[in-house]
């Protein structure tokens, strides 16, 4: 982890966490840290600073803090994903919360199996857990807000329109549509289908929506390379 986040419960004071768990883990295995280390430190929603080790052992490690720093800002995107299959949510959440997504909406599509809306990695803290990962990855504090809609058409025509409202609309998928435009400076809102695509009448009704398709070219990306691919292209 590139940045350790702490957790209102973590606080024994103002200025003073206790550690335990898979951080005390990390502490020892991977920084290999002693006591007088100082690590980038962030509170989770909150600001980011610097920690000082002022203990540590086999059961606890205590630091002292200064938060003092804003985390980085978010990316203007609301971001719509045909849920992926379960192994590969889990490497998307953490590249969402990685790259600065503020909203993610998890939505049904006609080629997302009814299995994939089974999956324990639906739980929310199993949710929040990789997306904690993601900030770790990338000196973040913000957890991105992730909504899960199962409905397709009535959320398309009820409240997709109101969500684009003023922004970039943009569906990403394959075929002859413009390409995905470059360094956009308004915000945007993205609609990314599964790895086959979203079918014609799924994009019709996004198109409806306020969304226009645009596409990176002849090749099929795997759902997380897609994801980064257009997100890196866009800003």
């Amino acid at each position: 982890m590139n940045l350790l986040l702490l957790e209102d419960g973590d606080f024994i004071a103002a200025d003073r966490v206790l550690l335990s768990g898979r951080r005390l883990k990390h502490l020892h295995e991977v920084h290999r840290a002693e006591a007088g280390d100082s690590l980038r430190v962030g509170h989770l929603n909150g600001l980011m600073g610097s920690g000082q080790l002022l203990r540590l052992d086999a059961e606890q490690a205590e630091l002292a803090v200064q938060l003092d720093q804003p985390p980085p800002e978010k990316l203007p995107l609301t971001l719509l994903l045909a849920l992926p299959r379960p192994k590969m949510l889990r490497r998307v959440l953490q590249t969402v919360s990685s790259m600065g997504v503020p909203r993610l909406i998890l939505l049904n599509s006609y080629r997302v199996e009814k299995s994939f809306w089974q999956t324990p990695f639906l739980e929310p803290a199993a949710i929040r857990e990789q997306l904690i990962l993601g900030l770790e990855q990338a000196r973040d504090t913000v957890l991105p807000e992730v909504v899960i809609e199962k409905r397709f058409k009535p959320f398309v025509e009820d409240q997709l329109p109101g969500i684009a409202a003023g922004t970039v609309g943009l569906v990403g998928h394959p075929g002859d549509f413009p390409a995905c435009p470059r360094a956009v400076e308004q915000p945007v809102t993205l609609a990314i289908g599964p790895e086959g695509g979203w079918i014609p009448y799924e994009v019709e009704k996004l198109t409806e929506a306020g969304l226009q398709p645009v596409q990176l070219g002849a090749r099929i990306l795997r759902v997380e390379t897609a994801v980064t691919a257009l997100l890196a292209r866009l800003f």
